[in-house]
C-alpha cells in the first residue's frame, strides 16, 4: 500500500512538473515567435497591433532590402571573421591563464588572481581605453575588437575551478613519464576539459557576435563594421525615415526593422547552440561548484 501511494504521488509530481515546464517553455518561446512573425508582417499590421504569433500582411520587403545591399554581406563576413578570430585568441589566453592559476604551488598565484579579479570591478574608463587603443595603432583594425576583450574574468575563474577539479595524479604520472608542461596541458588536460571548453566557446562567441559598441568606437570605415553596427545604423536610419515621412516601402522597412535585425543577429547563434548544448550545463556547473 505504501508503494502504491508513493507511485501515485510521484505521478502527480511528474504531471505538475510537466505542466509547469510546458508553461515556462511557452512563455519563453512566445517573444521569439512574435518577433519572427513581426519580421514578415507589413507596416500597417504592426502599427495597429494585429501581429501576434502569425504574420499579417506577409511581406519580405525588409529582408529583400537588407540582403540586396552588398555592404550587408561585407559586414556579415566581418562579423564571422571577428567572432572566429576573437574567440580563438580569447580561448587560448583564457585557457593558459586559468591553467596557471589552478596550480596552488605557483609563487605569486594569489597576486595573479587578485589582478584578474580587480579588473572585474575597476576599469580605466572609456577615454583612457580609447587613447590606449589609438596610441597602439589598433584603430580601424580587427585587433581593436579582439584584444581589449580577449580575457573575460568570469570565464577565467570558471575554467580555473574546472582545472582544479581534475585529478592531480594524472599530471604527476604524465610528468614522471617525461611529459613537459605544454604536453600535459595539450594531451592530458584539454581532452578532459571538452565540456568547459565548449561552454566557454559559446560564451565568447555570443559576446563577440553581439558586440557592436567596440567596433562603433574604434572603426571609422563602414567596410570594417560588423553586421551589428550595420543593423544599428539601418535601424537609426529607419527611425529617422519614419519621423520625417517616406514612401510605402520605406515605411514597411522602418516598421519591422527591429524584428528583422533581431532575427538575422540571433540566427547563427541559435544554429550553433544545439551542437554545444550537451556540454553547456556540465561545463559550467563543474567549473563553478567548488570551494
Amino acid at each position: 500500500m505504501v508503494t502504491v501511494d508513493r507511485t501515485r504521488g510521484y505521478r502527480v509530481f511528474q504531471g505538475v512538473n510537466a505542466v509547469i515546464l510546458t508553461v515556462v517553455v511557452l512563455v519563453t518561446l512566445y517573444p521569439f515567435v512574435n518577433i519572427l512573425a513581426r519580421s514578415f508582417s507589413d507596416e500597417n499590421a504592426i502599427r495597429s497591433g494585429q501581429v501576434n504569433l502569425i504574420p499579417r500582411g506577409f511581406t519580405l520587403k525588409t529582408y529583400e532590402y537588407m540582403i540586396s545591399d552588398p555592404m550587408f554581406w561585407t559586414n556579415y563576413r566581418n562579423t564571422v571573421v571577428y567572432t572566429v578570430v576573437a574567440t580563438l585568441i580569447a580561448m587560448v589566453m583564457t585557457t593558459c591563464y586559468a591553467y596557471v592559476l589552478s596550480k596552488h604551488h605557483l609563487k605569486g598565484r594569489k597576486i595573479l588572481i587578485g589582478i584578474a579579479v580587480f579588473t572585474m570591478f575597476f576599469t580605466g574608463g572609456l577615454i583612457p581605453n580609447y587613447v590606449l587603443v589609438t596610441s597602439l595603432g589598433l584603430k580601424d583594425s580587427i585587433w581593436a575588437v579582439v584584444l581589449p576583450n580577449a580575457v573575460n574574468v568570469f570565464n577565467l575563474l570558471i575554467m580555473k575551478t574546472f582545472f582544479e577539479s581534475l585529478p592531480a595524479e594524472l599530471e604527476e604520472a604524465a610528468a614522471i613519464d617525461g611529459m613537459n608542461t605544454y604536453g600535459i596541458l595539450l594531451r592530458i588536460v584539454l581532452p578532459l576539459s571538452k565540456a568547459v571548453i565548449a561552454a566557454m566557446v559559446l560564451f565568447y562567441a555570443v559576446a563577440f557576435w553581439n558586440s557592436w559598441f567596440t567596433a562603433f568606437l574604434y572603426m571609422s570605415q563602414s567596410e570594417l563594421f560588423p553586421v551589428t553596427v550595420y543593423l544599428r545604423n539601418l535601424l537609426a536610419g529607419a527611425t529617422t525615415a519614419t519621423s520625417i515621412g517616406a514612401d510605402a516601402t520605406d515605411m514597411t522597412v522602418a516598421a519591422n526593422i527591429k524584428s528583422v535585425t533581431m532575427v538575422l543577429t540571433i540566427l547563427p547563434i541559435v544554429g550553433l547552440y544545439p551542437f554545444l548544448q550537451r556540454y553547456f550545463v556540465s561545463g559550467v556547473m563543474i567549473g563553478a561548484v567548488k570551494g
